[in-house]
């Protein structure tokens, strides 16, 4: 069970997982041992997401979907599995807390005189400036 918050618990049986070999150290238990933890999960068939954390976790984690809709994660930090599990399991419950807080409405603002000001005074300069640049004209 991956808890994110009192609202959202996910059940572990909707994760897939694999191991597979992974690199980095562990000398030559590395070439024996499938220690690389892979973690798939289809965040968009969980009945235990709220729709609106569902639709801010698909909007916010579009570029680590798979053409099916799974979320994959992998972790090889670690020389053995269940850390790297673990770690998966981490790095999913960052992400969903992410998606859970709802983003602060913008509070619209205008910009200030002295703001305007410096704004038209770099326009005018840069505009002297390419002028300056120019050849000058004949008559």
């Amino acid at each position: 069970m991956l808890e994110v918050n009192n609202l959202i618990r996910i059940p572990s049986t909707e994760f897939a997982w694999s191991f597979v070999r992974s690199g980095g150290p562990g000398g030559q238990n590395v070439n024996k041992v499938a220690s690389k933890a892979v973690l798939r999960w289809d965040p968009s068939g969980s009945q235990n997401l709220p729709q609106d954390v569902k639709t801010r976790f698909l909007a916010q984690q579009h570029h680590r979907l798979t053409t099916l809709g799974e979320i994959v994660l992998t972790s090889q930090r670690y020389r053995d599995q269940e850390r790297n599990r673990q770690d998966c399991l981490d790095k999913l419950r960052k992400l969903l807390e992410q998606a859970a807080s709802p983003p602060r409405p913008r509070k619209r603002t205008r910009p200030s005189r002295a703001s305007k000001e410096s704004r038209l005074r770099t326009k005018e300069l840069r505009s002297k400036r390419k002028t300056g640049r120019r050849p000058p004209a004949y008559e």
